[in-house]
């Protein structure tokens, strides 16, 4: 069976082919120029993706075989994908994710081997592998500062309106960190022996049905401590009752009376009354660093349960634990449900955000607090964002 599908040549039906991403975009514009080295750069500062039977890499997850192809020619290649190149997602076939440095280092036995990339479509590149032509490929990767995260990608070819686009833009911060594309449910998030190790070690994950309970928690926003909306929903009654926001000393109080009227311990009431000392003090942090207008606050934090499962789903298609339209109901779900909750993108990213230091940042404003600020602001102010084009209402 072959794992690639076909692709119509550039101009098949009289449709130039237009490249799925900046990636091959910036290799296509180099071609046109004849400028090999600068292709290369290219792919130095990119993951590069081999095609794997599902099945070998579940008995073997750390080692990866490389097969050759002889092409029309009768030449000896070794194949490999960009990103934007990755075919559609099959159930038994997987990729590994690696770099040019890996390429470089790769036993090449044959000295007239070459390597191809984007193999059977119209981006196809042939580059010889000579020992010369490697040590060039080695001296590109450790001269390119390689990007890892906090990038906003897209793919042409993914969902870039409708109820899908809206989902995965609410996975949106999770999808900048990690320098994968925002809008595409495919055949990788990273890779297939990743995305296992994620969710077996992270999440408790190992089989489809312990994916599917843990997604249901996110959705059913089950899987974030109670105690931070607990507190946002008094202070959103105060404010209700009163006509205006209630005072740090009323909120306090008031969480820690309801927190007594309900029969906890006196250390949870201590523990309420702090939250809201934290929450006070991230909101006014937030306000400094735009991710909050000046009077503004977070009324409810699912937002963080809901923006991973947008990515739990695509981690768990990933990993194979799902098909396509599973995954995709999740993601159209998720969507919906952080609409019904908040009034506005920045809203919803500000409950984001709250949701993940509060569990996670402990007041050190570290990187759990910066991937936010970074996320936020390519978010609201880059022209291609999903939330500069797709309508909260």
């Amino acid at each position: 069976m072959n794992p690639l599908p076909s692709h119509p040549g550039p101009l098949a039906h009289g449709v130039p082919w237009v490249s799925p991403s900046v990636t091959e975009h910036r290799l296509h514009e180099a071609g046109a120029r004849g400028d090999a080295e600068a292709q290369l750069r290219v792919l130095a500062g990119e993951e590069l993706y081999i095609v794997a039977p599902k099945a070998e890499v579940d008995a073997d997850p750390d080692s990866i075989t490389w097969r050759s192809y002889r092409d029309e020619a009768g030449r000896s290649c070794r194949p490999v994908l960009t990103r934007g190149m990755l075919p559609p997602w099959h159930p038994e076939w997987v990729f590994h994710a690696v770099s040019l440095k890996w390429v470089a280092e790769f036993g090449w036995r044959d000295p007239g081997q070459l390597l191809s990339v984007n193999t059977g479509t119209p981006a196809q590149i042939l580059f010889p592998a000579t020992p010369p032509h490697r040590a060039l490929w080695l001296r590109y990767h450790a001269e390119n500062d390689r990007p890892r995260g906090d990038r906003l990608i897209a793919l042409r070819h993914g969902a870039l309106h409708g109820p899908l686009a809206y989902g995965l833009a609410c996975g949106a911060h999770l999808a900048v960190g990690n320098g994968v594309p925002w809008n595409e449910v495919g055949t990788a998030y990273h890779e297939y022996a990743c995305e296992r190790q994620l969710l077996r070690d992270s999440w408790g994950i190992t089989e489809p049905n312990a994916w599917r309970q843990q997604l249901g928690y996110l959705l059913d926003a089950r899987n974030s401590p109670a105690e931070p909306d607990f507190v946002l929903r008094v202070r959103e009654q105060l404010a209700a009752g009163l006509g205006e926001q209630p005072s740090a000393e009323l909120w306090r109080e008031t969480a820690a009376g309801h927190a007594q009227d309900i029969g906890v311990g006196h250390g949870t009431v201590r523990d309420i009354e702090e939250l809201v000392r934290r929450i006070l003090r991230y909101e006014a942090r937030f306000r400094a660093d735009g991710l909050l207008p000046p009077d503004g606050r977070v009324t409810t934090t699912v937002a963080y349960d809901y923006g991973r499962a947008v990515n739990l789903a695509r981690w768990g298609l990933s990993a194979r634990f799902c098909v396509p339209h599973e995954a995709e109901q999740a993601i159209v779900y998720a969507g919906a449900l952080s609409r019904s909750a908040y009034r506005s993108w920045e809203d919803f990213s500000a409950g984001y955000a709250l949701g993940r230091v509060l569990r996670f940042d402990g007041e050190d404003y570290g990187s759990f607090y910066q991937d936010n600020v970074t996320a936020h602001r390519l978010l609201t102010e880059s022209e291609g964002s999903p939330w500069r084009n797709i309508p909260w209402r």
